[in-house]
Formats: C-alpha cells, structure tokens, sequence
C-alpha cells in the first residue's frame, strides 16, 4: 500500500509542444490574436487571445509571462500571471508560482501546489463547450465594439 508508488497521469510540459509564435520577454503587445498554432507567451501582452477551435492549440504562459486579457483555446499552461478569463476546451494547468485574476472553465485541470487563482473554477463538459465558445466570441465582440453588456 504504502511502498508500491502509484503511476500519476504525465502532465503537459512546455517540452513536447512546438510553438509556432514565440512573445519574446521583453516584448509587449497590445491587442487581440487569432491563433491556428500553439503560442508561448514569456513578454506582455494586453488583450485576447483565441486558439482555433478545431485546432490543437496550446497557450503557454511562462514563469516571466503576463496577460491582460481573456484565452480561449484547447490546452492552456499557466506559469506566469494571467488577469482575464481562461477558457480551455480540453486542458489547464497551472504550475507553481502561478496567479490567474478570473474565472477558469475547463475540462480537466491539474493544479501544481503554490498556484493561486482569484476567481472560479468551472468544469464544462463538452455538450456545454460550443456554447460556452458561442458566449466568448459575443463578449470580445462587445468589448471590441464598445457595447455595454445587456
């Protein structure tokens, strides 16, 4: 019981994904990306980012990243700090050290002890994901539009 060690689930790790965009860390970026590919954010960047839906993206936020804004993608990894909404279709995981401002959805979600989140953790099965992206989309728009909620 107490010898045997138990096998855990492997974790995503920066390792085994390529990135296609690399923000590099002294870099700052304000505005909104649309992602096909998988992004490694280490700088600043002040607003949204999307992933493609039918897409196997990962947002990668490093230990020296931040962003001011919302994610929406398939997997996202949180070293750094987040202030926005994270909304991952498939996968979060937040490592050590981490501070993520707002609310997270996912579908499964690993938590490193030492992370810190200041909002809620909402779990989304799939059959509540296409609306949940449908809500998304309408809030950037709103935001990029500058129309009130209502």
């Amino acid at each position: 019981m107490f010898g045997k060690s138990k096998s855990r689930p492997t974790t995503f790790s920066v390792d085994q994904e390529s990135f296609a965009t690399l923000i590099g860390r002294h870099t700052s970026i304000h505005g909104e990306l649309q992602i096909q590919e998988s992004i490694r954010i280490d700088g600043h960047l002040r607003g949204h980012v999307q992933g493609a839906a039918d897409q196997p993206v990962a947002v990668v936020v490093s230990a020296t990243g931040h962003v001011e804004g919302d994610i929406i993608a398939r997997r996202v990894v949180v070293a750094g700090r987040i202030s926005g909404q994270i909304h991952a279709l498939d996968r979060v995981e937040l490592h050590a050290g981490c501070l993520v401002q707002g609310d997270i959805r996912y579908g499964s979600i690993a938590i490193e002890h030492g992370a810190r989140v200041l909002g809620l953790l909402l779990q989304v099965d799939e059959s509540q994901q296409a609306g949940l992206e449908h809500d998304a989309q309408a809030a950037i728009q709103r935001a990029q539009s500058g129309t009130p909620n209502g």
